[in-house]
């Protein structure tokens, strides 16, 4: 059975595209693909259906990223086959909490930040959506960084499954 984990913003079309084709593309070079599905949804419905921001896809882009991408809400439904829920910032954890079903679903959401050991107290990744530029590679510097972690969390997980 593979390990789902679910990155969550706000609109689904910038920090949580991102944070999901970084971490698909840390999994696919560990050797994980087979092992680790990795999606992506908003808190709201506001931009469903759309593609990600185009800055998103361009700092992406330049980065040897790749995203297809197409917005959706999280569905409180969801917390049953997934193993992790990634919040982008504390109103998307609070906000995913509340809607868990179940304290064990409420336990699944994790801030990504937390899975970065040089982070300092603030572990919100900064909405980028109305600034510039340099906010979409200020959240991809982050991303980067705190996939070392999840993927090291991701791997025990993986490991505790086949023992």
């Amino acid at each position: 059975m593979a390990y789902r984990i679910c990155f969550v913003c706000t609109g689904n079309i910038c920090r949580s595209p991102m944070a999901e084709s970084v971490f698909r593309a840390r999994v696919e070079a560990a050797g994980l693909a087979d092992l680790v599905e990795i999606d992506s949804a908003g808190t709201g419905g506001w931009h469903e259906g759309d593609a990600a921001d185009p800055r998103t896809v361009s700092v992406l882009d330049e980065h040897g990223y790749g995203t297809e991408h197409v917005a959706r809400q999280f569905q409180p439904s969801w917390f049953a086959r997934l193993d992790l829920v990634i919040a982008l910032d504390t109103g998307h954890l609070k906000a995913l909490r509340r809607l868990a079903p179940t304290e064990e679903d409420a336990r699944k959401v994790r801030l990504l930040r937390a899975f970065d050991s040089v982070a300092d107290d603030d572990l919100d990744v900064p909405d980028p959506y109305y600034g510039g530029r340099d906010g979409f590679e200020e959240c991809l510097e982050m991303m980067e960084a705190a996939s070392t972690g999840l993927l090291a969390t991701v791997r025990e997980h993986l490991e505790g499954r086949a023992a």
